[in-house]
């Protein structure tokens, strides 16, 4: 392993390194973490310069080994350290050991002194911390209890005769040390193992892509010298190195560790694809459209980090009720220590042992990870279920939604018009006519025909005149015939008479919100062809599930009245919002929270992106534009609309272990304060400081170990 260190060079953050003759560089834009490792095997490439070898590596490799690991490894030397010298002051304390230059206090001051400032400073270094914020916190609890226990040992070591006991307790302040490191490295270890899913991500990505050249031979070449536009070869069982595009060849890619989808995706040309995704079946060739950190892969772990690292609103109660706990311990356990020497007439020694184990015990050392343990494990959770959520205050807020707004074309239809219902005596001799005309338009309804005819298999002829009125439809002559395709309007002005019948499945089509195409052969009306974005596939479950959770569905949609009013019967939504223009969704998002409703909008569109950023929480489509998931605080990347109904589960389920963890981190330690204050001291029950630390040790594992179990989350689908 390579050890780096942060340097700056001018305006530049390099991180460098050595290791014998081997210099390691990477020059960052933007500050990194300092104190990662890097195993050298997983460098891009190396250069020799000036006899020296300069290995490079990305930064998604340094990303792997971030801080917890040198956190982890710094508290591992440290618990060795307390432990080690702990245990000897403590078998020390049963034997007399003293010499005539060294005395048996001596030796002990000698043992625990390194635990209590080397392994110590961190607690006095958050202690003074907060005591220049004119605060405290549960380093300044720590910090008080075994500086007591070191410093009344130390001054009977040094200055017995001032000292009104002769007991020393060096054991007891380097057991609490050791006990309280011991939680914080299980601590952790066991946060690592909940961020474990999203360390694993970045494991995925192939350091290697096979480029096609100019001259169509192939080079295999360092994934960080690929450039967006170029094309890529990926053979079957390969993963896909980069985001990009299918220009050639069909697969099925397995998808399944981006968006947590088991069933392989099939991918054929125009069809996106992931990096790091595994291509199953056919060789295909892709062009890269986004590379470092703007890849897909990438961007979830940054926003899964954001999220791990913010503070939810629930948060701030914990940290006011440490402000006003902490000096309320500190006073308890003062007054503990004048009630036993002063009024109950107990030795100086017991009196100090009960002041010490208060304090100790009543540590809120939990308060401060009952949250963040909660976020992270739920925060990665999210991600393993295709679910980003960009910070803790939407994965708390989700619970508290009332409304769910939903825009209409792309989010709970399929955004892609596509033919529905053929009216006609003959509907493919129509639907062959229809396309042969429309296959010269660019018009999205002329689309939908061409496509349907061929997925049909029907041949298309050339028309041999043809000509597009705006807003109307098209005209020409196919298979020698004179054809009008388009509205009614556009029927009727060419003199086309309709019939009543055909007229009556107008009229009941128009009643469902589907748009007419009417198709008039030789002056005569043949048939009508409705197309109509179709609702998703689980549209009307996700309401309907919704509304078992009590709340209420909107759609907004800048369509008429009339079809929106179609889309929402079938999705199964009561209010809705017709023909919004864009500008004003965010405003129609307003009306409601000045309703008093926390407001929930789902989206993908770049019109979306207001109403987004407007609402209590955004939720957008990974299918949607950037702009869109900039704004969105929570982001779906499987497109699957169920999924907001598992965000609000993940969100009520990790809200429940925060409530647990407060529980576990303050109700528990709480009740041990009694205890330790010595309250059962008459039946013969006194609290030992070292099993008071080892309780508050307990405490802050069980509000991590509460958390883990956040990982056995499964959606109820």
């Amino acid at each position: 392993m390579v050890f780096w260190d942060k340097k700056r060079l001018g305006n530049t953050y390099c991180l460098l390194a050595q290791k014998s003759e081997i210099f390691v560089v990477i020059v960052l834009a933007r500050d990194p973490v300092c104190g990662m490792y890097v195993d050298e095997e997983t460098a891009v490439y190396k250069t020799v310069v000036d006899g020296k070898t300069y290995y490079f590596c990305s930064e998604q490799c340094m990303l792997t080994f971030t801080q917890p690991e040198t956190e982890r490894r710094n508290l591992k030397r440290l618990v060795v350290l307390s432990i080690t010298l702990g245990l000897a002051t403590f078998i020390l304390g049963f034997f007399d050991v003293s010499t005539p230059l060294l005395p048996k206090n001596v030796w002990l001051f000698m043992l625990s002194t390194p635990v209590q400032f080397i392994a110590g400073y961190r607690y006095y270094r958050g202690a003074l911390g907060a005591a220049k914020a004119k605060t405290t916190n549960m380093d300044t609890l720590i910090a008080v209890g075994t500086t007591t226990a070191w410093g009344y040992s130390t001054l009977v070591t040094f200055l017995p005769s001032l000292m009104p006991s002769q007991d020393v307790y060096f054991d007891t302040s380097a057991l609490i040390l050791a006990l309280i490191l011991i939680g914080k490295l299980l601590e952790e270890t066991a946060k690592g193992r909940a961020s474990e899913a999203v360390r694993k991500l970045l494991d995925l990505q192939p350091l290697v892509a096979h480029v096609i050249k100019d001259d169509g031979t192939e080079e295999k070449v360092a994934v960080e010298k690929v450039m967006p536009g170029d094309k890529l070869l990926v053979r079957p069982g390969e993963k896909i190195p980069l985001d990009g595009v299918v220009v050639e060849g069909s697969s099925s890619v397995d998808e399944s560790m981006i968006t947590g989808e088991s069933v392989p995706a099939p991918k054929e040309a125009g069809d996106q694809v992931i990096g790091a995704t595994i291509n199953k079946e056919g060789a295909m060739k892709i062009e890269v459209t986004r590379i470092g950190m703007n890849t897909t892969l990438n961007q979830i772990v940054q926003m899964v980090s954001d999220a791990q690292l913010s503070r939810a609103p629930i948060q701030r109660l914990a940290d006011t009720v440490s402000a006003y706990f902490v000096p309320t311990i500190l006073f308890i356990g003062i007054i503990t220590f004048i009630a036993w020497k002063v009024f109950a007439g107990a030795s100086f020694g017991f009196s100090l042992t009960a002041f010490i184990a208060v304090v100790i015990v009543a540590c809120p050392c939990a308060m401060g990870i009952a949250t963040p343990t909660a976020i992270l494990v739920g925060a990665a959770k999210g991600a393993q279920n295709g679910i980003l959520i960009k910070g803790g205050d939407y994965l708390e807020k989700a619970r508290q939604l009332q409304a769910i707004v939903f825009d209409k074309t792309g989010t709970l239809t399929k955004g892609r018009l596509a033919v529905t219902d053929i009216v006609s005596d003959d509907p493919d001799r129509l639907l062959s006519i229809a396309a042969s005309l429309e296959n010269m338009s660019e018009h999205p309804i002329g689309e939908a025909i061409v496509r349907e005819a061929k997925n049909r298999g029907l041949t298309l002829e050339q028309p041999k005149s043809f000509e597009v009125l705006p807003g109307k439809g098209v005209k020409g002559t196919v298979k020698g015939k004179k054809t009008v395709v388009g509205t009614q309007r556009f029927i009727g002005e060419s003199n086309v008479v309709i019939s009543k019948e055909l007229q009556a499945s107008a009229d009941k089509f128009l009643s469902q919100g589907k748009s007419l195409v009417y198709v008039a052969i030789d002056g005569k009306a043949d048939g009508i062809i409705t197309v109509a974005d179709e609702l998703k596939e689980n549209a009307a479950d996700v309401v309907k599930r919704l509304k078992e959770m009590k709340l209420q569905v909107v759609m907004i949609t800048g369509d008429n009245k009339r079809t929106a009013e179609a889309i929402a019967s079938k999705a199964g939504i009561d209010r809705y919002l017709a023909e919004i223009l864009p500008d004003k969704k965010a405003e129609e998002i307003k009306k409601l929270q000045n309703e008093g409703l926390v407001v929930a909008m789902v989206g993908d569109g770049i019109n979306d992106a207001p109403a987004l950023a407007q609402a209590d929480i955004g939720i957008a489509l990974g299918s949607g534009t950037d702009i869109a998931l900039e704004a969105g605080g929570i982001v779906l990347i499987r497109n699957d609309l169920m999924d907001v109904v598992t965000a609000i589960q993940l969100s009520k389920r990790t809200y429940s272990k925060i409530k647990q963890n407060f529980f576990w981190a303050f109700g528990y330690n709480a009740a041990l304060i009694p205890i330790a204050a010595g309250a059962l001291q008459p039946i013969g029950i006194a609290m030992n400081p070292v099993f008071a630390a080892g309780a508050m040790a307990f405490s802050s594992i069980s509000v991590v170990s509460n958390s883990l179990l956040l990982k056995r989350f499964k959606p109820k689908r």
